[in-house]
């Protein structure tokens, strides 16, 4: 029996195929920190403008997950998941050869529409290829591999960036990205049924949904208080990480300790294997106590505790901040179970429209974080321009850094809530 036909290891290849473009959705929308500098000098920027450009993809990439939920409930991974990959390739050639930053953004727009209909396809191809008992450690797995796109993302770009260039190395990803597009719609099905394989033991059947239950289930969703607590620790959890490692974790060891971009980018990458990490590993002790709700609670009073160290010190050592933005990646994987719990609370169906309805607000959170940050950074700037970016205070980032820990402190206790409101062990 080749792979292709043998159902458990046809899975394992479709969902590398669906994981690669994941790890390149993530390269993408972290980028920023890196090349931050080149940017700025490039199109002349603002704390701000550079907070809105890496917020532009967020921003779209947000809007686009519910209807994302619908169409992989209903259309299935395979099609939608290799459009998204040849949309966001399209979307790093334009971003590679812009000339402004009208261009610039509108590019980086249209790479976080390709993007954003990439994780929740994946999520509904694991409900459908996987057991429920395993669907957590899938779902941290996913995460991870966000953390090793993270890692790329961090000093390997920017070494590739000072050796040929931001432009042709955003040119190259953006192949790679056609290449995983016709992997994906290769290998990639709804499926074993669809790919005319064996039924595999323990998966349950995922019936289709009509539009007239689509919509029922998103407005049970709308008015369900859980679902609600359960987007707010997203929102806090996920928006954070991203702008952390993303955006404003390098400037701030830039700014504060004097470092150069390449050498602050190694603390990132620390970010960056926390994240590799600690979903997985937070979705597989889950699914061993079969608890959601308790080791979430624990991961993110743990989460704000480490973010506020830098908001109330300031300037704490650097093997501090290692240990905070290490932390920061690891723990993020207990804002991830909150996919696990609200695909969990609805019939198998609707697996799709609620977690990208969870998903939408992890990502409405990458893209308010950014930009908050950078008007707080503007608010304490110096007015010294340097190398054509502009200098910021370690006051400033102080603030800044303050806005994150204090919505990561909000999701704990919206986790709390979610604790109190269910009776049973959680």
């Amino acid at each position: 029996m080749t792979p292709l036909s043998d159902p458990t290891k046809r899975r394992w290849l479709a969902w590398g195929a669906l994981a690669t473009v994941f790890l390149l959705v993530n390269l993408h929308r972290l980028s920023t920190a890196v090349l931050s500098g080149r940017l700025s000098a490039d199109f002349s920027l603002t704390a701000a403008q550079l907070g809105t450009l890496h917020a532009s993809f967020f921003l779209v990439y947000a809007l686009v997950q519910i209807p994302t939920g619908v169409l992989a409930d209903r259309v299935g991974p395979r099609h939608v998941g290799s459009a998204g990959a040849a949309v966001l390739s399209v979307g790093a050639v334009g971003f590679a050869l812009s000339d402004g930053y009208l261009v610039a953004l509108l590019s980086r727009g249209l790479v976080g529409l390709g993007s954003g209909v990439i994780f929740v396809s994946i999520l509904r191809f694991c409900a459908n290829w996987f057991r429920t008992d395993e669907f957590g450690t899938m779902t941290g797995l996913t995460a991870g591999v966000a953390g090793l796109g993270a890692i790329l993302a961090t000093t390997p770009l920017a070494l590739a960036a000072a050796r040929i260039g931001w432009r042709r190395t955003v040119l190259g990803l953006a192949a790679v990205g056609l290449l995983a597009a016709i992997a994906v719609y290769v290998l990639a099905r709804s499926s074993p049924a669809d790919a005319g394989l064996d039924p595999i033991e323990g998966v349950p059947e995922q019936p289709s949904v009509s539009l007239s239950g689509t919509a029922a289930y998103l407005r049970a969703l709308a008015t369900d208080l859980d679902q609600w607590l359960l987007s707010i620790v997203f929102f806090s959890g996920m928006g954070t990480i991203l702008t952390l490692i993303g955006l404003w974790g390098v400037p701030y060891l830039v700014v504060v300790y004097g470092l150069d971009v390449t050498t602050a980018s190694y603390y990132t990458l620390l970010g960056s294997v926390g994240l590799l990490v600690g979903p997985p590993a937070i979705g597989w002790l889950s699914d061993r106590i079969e608890r959601r709700l308790l080791p979430m609670s624990v991961g993110l009073a743990l989460f704000a505790l480490a973010l506020g160290v830098v908001p109330i010190v300031g300037r704490p050592p650097l093997s501090v901040v290692a240990g905070v933005y290490l932390l920061c990646g690891f723990l993020v994987g207990s804002a991830v179970l909150a996919l696990s719990v609200v695909k969990e609370r609805y019939p198998p169906e609707a697996s799709g429209v609620a977690t990208a309805t969870v998903n939408t607000a992890g990502f409405v959170g990458a893209t308010v974080f950014p930009t908050a940050m950078g008007v707080a950074l503007d608010a304490y700037r110096t007015g010294d321009v340097v190398g054509g970016t502009v200098v910021y205070t370690e006051f400033g980032y102080r603030v800044a850094f303050a806005i994150i820990a204090g919505a990561v402190a909000i999701a704990f206790l919206c986790s709390l809530w979610l604790l109190a409101r269910k009776p049973t062990p959680a």
